[in-house]
């Protein structure tokens, strides 16, 4: 049986991946910030559910999650899906401010409090929903683009940590597209992916321990273009924000 750590799991995808592990007979530390949806997924399985509140951005998150994981008897795999993002083309700081606390300082303090249980608890597995918009900067969301790059650096560099220490640690970076979640909600998005299936697509991912991978082929597509396009061109388009 897996035990799995979901840093995320009240809403959204997070929340999605959770009710999936549940059903495949997994044990499932749920934490967010939402209680009344942890009490809800604890109601799905209590006997395979543990669940805490826990606010990414605070200082005290690590101790919390080193204790779901105790009280969920160990830790196979931690999956960070918690984040946050909005269109702030007016760059109002509170927006970028707070993007950049949990999607940048909240990201690595959950990151490598779990690479540093690993480390001590014989290795596991790190799964972190990142996203295509870390592929280049956008300009009608500026710290949400570059978060998302910089978590997409910052398991790179952990996965040479681990090599460069021996440390049975594997890494799966999951980059979707547009999702229809509460994230994206009051706007229209094109090539808009429903929640279940881009979920079951990160369930499987998350088995086979893919080292990274891009939501769905259209996505994948358009990074590879997106890739291609030089940096004077880049500046000149006109890209919206992605999830």
């Amino acid at each position: 049986m897996k035990r799995i750590v979901i840093v995320g799991a009240t809403s959204g995808l997070g929340q999605e991946v959770a009710r999936l592990c549940i059903g495949a007979g997994w044990r499932v530390g749920a934490a967010g910030r939402n209680a009344k949806a942890l009490a809800q997924l604890k109601a799905l399985a209590p006997a395979q559910v543990e669940t805490a509140v826990i606010d990414v951005t605070r200082d005290d998150a690590p101790q919390q999650f080193a204790e779901l994981a105790g009280r969920l008897g160990g830790m196979d795999i931690y999956f960070h899906t918690s984040g946050i993002g909005k269109r702030n083309t007016e760059l109002t700081p509170d927006i970028e401010l707070a993007t950049l606390r949990t999607n940048g300082e909240g990201f690595v303090r959950m990151v490598t409090a779990a690479f540093s249980w690993f480390r001590s608890h014989g290795g596991g597995h790190i799964a972190v929903v990142s996203s295509v918009a870390g592929t280049r900067g956008l300009g009608s969301a500026p710290a949400y683009s570059a978060t998302k790059r910089m978590q997409n650096t910052y398991i790179d560099a952990l996965a040479q940590l681990a090599h460069m220490e021996k440390l049975p640690i594997r890494f799966t970076d999951i980059r979707p597209g547009f999702v229809a979640t509460p994230l994206l909600s009051g706007d229209d998005y094109p090539l808009l992916m429903q929640p279940g299936p881009v979920a079951r697509r990160i369930f499987r991912a998350i088995r086979q321990r893919r080292r990274r991978i891009v939501i769905d082929r259209r996505y994948a597509m358009l990074v590879f273009f997106w890739r291609l396009i030089p940096a004077w061109l880049w500046e000149r388009l006109p890209v919206r924000k992605n999830a």
